[in-house]
């Protein structure tokens, strides 16, 4: 017992310490949790602090749980559905083409078909913590795609529950269409149910866990969710859908906001131990056997979200610069892959389904950061043809849509057609510009004088637009970002 207490903290600790490393340059904390089970389990020659990863098997069941839990305590119902068709058709895309490309390398690997619809589901949902967290250290808050990209990963967790609801009669081993239905009929019976408790019941659940302090709401809390997991998965339904669907039951209890606060911590660190447990039950010696399916599932995972990111940024009149980041932000896979990836193991499906998830998602937790960061390159290659040709001088820019220069803006037409600067030095200009503040016209940072941008040194006007034909946009020199919304006649005003 104390040999099993010392081998367990021990690996926690090292979980942590690498996953902190890993955070200073950037990278997401779940592979650090899983690599740390991988190197330290039994099937890795070198220290072994786990010898039996099936010790750890409740805890871990309990981190899975509590995962879907948060979220769906966290989902944002009103405001997904309140969201225009835009994005659920941008949202479908991405699903679509990741789904379907992973449900199509599936088939070709031949590993069978219930492994074929565990790889299109893990090559096909985002991790919505991945991109949450490129988002915020990339400081790409308030750019214009951000709400796109947000709701996606928000659309993609719903579409979770449904593929697990979908997927519960392949893991159970249904083979005759009569079983499929009434295995899928059951799923979404219980979800019916549980939504119906949702809608009517939302005062009593909060009733029963409900408690002025903290400690007991806790433990009220722990009890419901793995109750009814642990139901979920008796009647034949994935536990993981009745840790989402109990969450969304909590959310709409009076004690959301409590419970929020007191599930981060429990489902953090048991979370962990679910990751590093995963990691305990991969043999690194299984890598070479899935190193090539890997491969082309990375390609084919990237090729996919550049895609969808052009099919939303057409959709929502990005640029190129707006179509890659939305594209390369939810590149990553982490939890959700390895959820799909646990239950399959669980239900005796192939065993290189494993070391295929855990490698695939080692490889593209490395990929994501660097991609995202580095998106303006992949901008430079997109042709206008794809987007809007507006938009072509200024592909590589940031498109915001926090601008607080707005108010600077005192003329919006010229008739000006010449840089003046340009004449009077004998040279010739590539483009024009013009000063929204005073209306100066000058040539573009590709012209030789670069006269525009030398206005806003000498004068501290923030806003520029384009003069060219056929082009509309503004760009913002305080915040280096083009300005998303566009600029309607004002009245000018004496500066």
């Amino acid at each position: 017992m104390h040999a099993d207490l010392i081998g367990f903290g021990a690996i926690v600790l090292v979980a942590g310490l690498l996953a902190r490393a890993g955070r200073r340059v950037g990278l997401p904390s779940v592979p650090f949790f899983m690599l740390t089970g991988i190197l330290l389990g039994p099937a890795t020659p070198g220290p072994v602090l786990v010898e039996h990863p099936e010790d750890l098997a409740l805890l871990a069941a309990i981190g899975l749980v509590l995962l879907l839990f948060n979220l769906g305590v966290e989902f944002p119902v009103r405001q997904v559905f309140g969201s225009g068709k835009r994005l659920f058709i941008a949202a479908a895309c991405s699903i679509g083409l990741n789904v379907g490309a992973g449900l199509a390398l599936g088939f070709t690997l031949g590993w069978g078909t219930p492994e074929a619809f565990v790889i299109a589901g893990a090559l096909g949902i985002s991790s919505s913590a991945i991109a949450t967290k490129l988002l915020i250290e990339l400081r790409r808050l308030t750019n214009a795609e951000t709400p796109v990209i947000l709701g996606i990963i928000v659309i993609e967790d719903l579409f979770l529950a449904i593929y697990l609801a979908l997927l519960s009669p392949i893991l159970a081993g249904a083979t005759s269409p009569g079983d499929i239905a009434l295995h899928i009929g059951m799923s979404f019976g219980y979800l019916l149910l549980l939504v119906a408790v949702a809608k009517w019941g939302a005062r009593a659940i909060g009733a029963v866990i409900g408690a002025r302090e903290d400690e007991l709401l806790a433990i009220g809390m722990v009890g419901l969710v793995v109750l009814v997991a642990g139901l979920s998965a008796e009647v034949g339904v994935s536990d993981a859908i009745g840790a989402l669907m109990i969450g969304l039951v909590v959310a709409r209890t009076a004690v959301r906001e409590r419970v929020e606060r007191l599930v981060l911590p429990l489902r953090d660190v048991f979370a962990a131990v679910f990751f590093v447990g995963f990691g305990l039950s991969i043999d690194i010696g299984a890598f070479g056997s899935v190193a090539v399916p890997v491969a082309i599932a990375v390609g084919v995972t990237i090729v996919a979200n550049i895609g969808s990111g052009l099919i939303t940024g057409s959709l929502f009149g990005f640029n190129q610069r707006g179509a890659a980041n939305v594209g390369l932000t939810v590149l990553g896979r982490g939890e959700f892959s390895l959820i799909l990836a646990t239950l399959a193991l669980g239900a005796g499906l192939d065993d290189r389904i494993g070391p295929f998830v855990a490698l695939y998602v080692l490889i593209l937790a490395v990929l994501s950061p660097m991609f995202a960061a580095q998106s303006r390159y992949l901008a430079r290659v997109i042709p206008d043809q794809l987007l809007r040709s507006r938009w072509r001088y200024v592909r590589e820019e940031t498109m915001s849509t926090a601008c607080t220069h707005l108010d600077r803006i005192h003329i919006t037409e010229t008739d000006g057609d010449a840089c003046r600067e340009c004449l009077d030095a004998g040279e010739e200009w590539v483009h024009l510009r013009m000063c929204l503040t005073c209306g100066a016209v000058g040539c573009c940072d590709e012209s030789p004088g670069r006269h525009a941008t030398a206005h806003f040194e000498q004068t501290g006007h923030p806003l520029i637009r384009s003069i060219e034909p056929h082009e509309d946009w503004q760009y913002c020199y305080v915040d280096g970002a083009l300005v998303r919304e566009p600029i309607g006649p004002r009245e000018p005003v004496e500066s």
